[in-house]
């Protein structure tokens, strides 16, 4: 959709948001740019929270909110700095392509902040996330409070803004599903690709270029992460992210991979055979992890607790393990005492939306969360089984993941990410047929 098309859509969360602070001024910042090294920068990324209040992507803007006016503060037109950085949209085409109420230059947002905090009850801002802005918050309240002998008040209560929009941002609206079901079936086509060109002796790295390089042709940005293309041994190190090993025949390949499309993220895993057919030993290890997922997948129910899913994978994995031999004792024992943690130590999943670790609390009042339709989260149990003297040699080194992205639906769930195949048959066999064509 175009950008004229979504102002509503944000001019409605932002009427939402100043409902729920109710009187007062709220201001949200984008994200600031970032040196990498000399005259580079790291490439930009808005703040999530101001870009799901705005659709503006331009940095040094700031977005206020009173109770009845949205306002904009951004850069100003620049012929010269556009020759070299591009177009800006400036204030006025701002206010209105965007549908705030206002838009202002950002030079200005410090003498319009100590106007308009005058006589408000409350500043909302995101408090503590960088000092710059705390100082900068200071500032302004002091400005207004040296008014007082002329019978101006200034806000006596600080709240931070962003426990707020986290929990708006939690549901996600159609146009959000819209995004983020692209998002994943552009994660899945590169799985896909992944697997099909996956042979022994080549090397993690051009397997990650086949992932990139289908994000990209797809319309993806840029990766919601930095890929994870383990094989082997490293499959067992959660967040390994070198990916610049070989490829060995008869070592699994776990990926770890998803992209980000107008600011959402998908997040994706799958673990397949290098050479296209799993060993006898990774196929026993492999089913209780995709059993697992599945008993996850079907706790996954509007009004369920966040933490049934992974209380149903953990049953499924420690039972797994048990009969494997990995661990002793019965299943009470072993859930009871957390002796899985040693080949399974990370939660089965996570919220998802414009960040991959996406806002929201897990727990209310000591309580988890309740699903609720429009809500999207990771659904990705694991074993890790590392190369130690009381493992057996055929299980050892063995790393599998396996992960999908699921919406939490009015009858259920839906799984976004399901074109990506993870039954061992079809995983197999789109590697064969692949082969077939080389």
């Amino acid at each position: 959709m175009k950008i004229a098309e979504l102002s509503p859509v944000y001019a409605s969360r932002r009427r939402r948001l100043a409902e729920a602070i109710g009187a007062g001024v709220a201001v949200v910042p984008t994200a600031p740019e970032r040196v990498r090294n000399r005259d580079s920068h790291y490439p930009y990324r808005f703040d999530s929270h101001f870009y799901y209040l705005t659709g503006f992507t331009e940095p040094e803007a700031v977005l206020v909110l009173t109770s009845n006016k949205s306002i904009l503060f951004c850069r100003e037109r620049n012929p010269e700095r556009e020759i070299w950085d591009g177009f800006r949209y400036g204030p006025e085409a701002a206010r209105e392509r965007f549908g705030f109420d206002e838009a202002h230059p950002i030079a200005n947002l410090d003498q319009e902040m100590a106007r308009l905090l005058e006589n408000q009850p409350a500043l909302c801002y995101p408090m503590g996330a960088d000092p710059e802005w705390d100082a900068r918050a200071i500032r302004w309240l002091n400005a207004v409070r040296a008014k007082v002998r002329a019978g101006i008040a200034a806000p006596e209560r600080v709240q931070d803004v962003r426990a707020i929009v986290d929990d708006m941002r939690l549901v996600k609206d159609a146009h959000e599903l819209g995004v983020m079901r692209r998002a994943a079936r552009i994660a899945a086509q590169a799985h896909r690709r992944a697997m099909q060109r996956t042979r022994p002796g080549r090397t993690e790295y051009e397997i990650e270029a086949e992932l990139l390089y289908e994000f990209r042709r797809s319309g993806a940005q840029t990766p919601a992460y930095t890929p994870i293309v383990a094989g082997g041994a490293n499959a067992c190190v959660l967040h390994y992210v070198f990916n610049d090993a070989p490829l060995r025949d008869g070592d699994l390949l776990l990926i770890d991979a998803g992209c980000e499309l107008d600011g959402y993220a998908s997040d994706l895993t799958r673990t397949y055979p290098v050479n296209g057919c799993f060993s006898a030993a990774q196929r026993e290890v492999y089913e209780i992890v995709l059993a697992a997922q599945r008993a996850a997948i079907e706790s996954v129910q509007p009004g369920a607790a966040w933490n049934e899913p992974h209380d149903a994978a953990v049953k499924v994995l420690a039972q797994g393990l048990i009969d494997l031999k990995l661990l002793g004792g019965n299943l009470q024992e072993v859930l009871e005492k957390e002796t899985y943690k040693r080949f399974y130590m990370h939660r089965t999943g996570h919220w998802l939306g414009l960040d991959v670790h996406d806002a929201g609390d897990y727990k209310r009042q000591g309580s988890w969360r309740a699903l609720a339709p429009g809500m999207t989260l990771t659904v990705e149990p694991g074993l890790y089984i590392r190369a130690e003297d009381d493992i057996p040699e055929r299980l050892r080194n063995l790393g599998i993941r396996i992960e999908d992205d699921v919406l939490v639906s009015d009858g259920g769930c839906e799984v976004l990410t399901a074109e990506a195949p993870k039954a061992i048959a079809d995983v197999e066999a789109l590697m064969r047929d692949a082969r077939g064509r080389d």
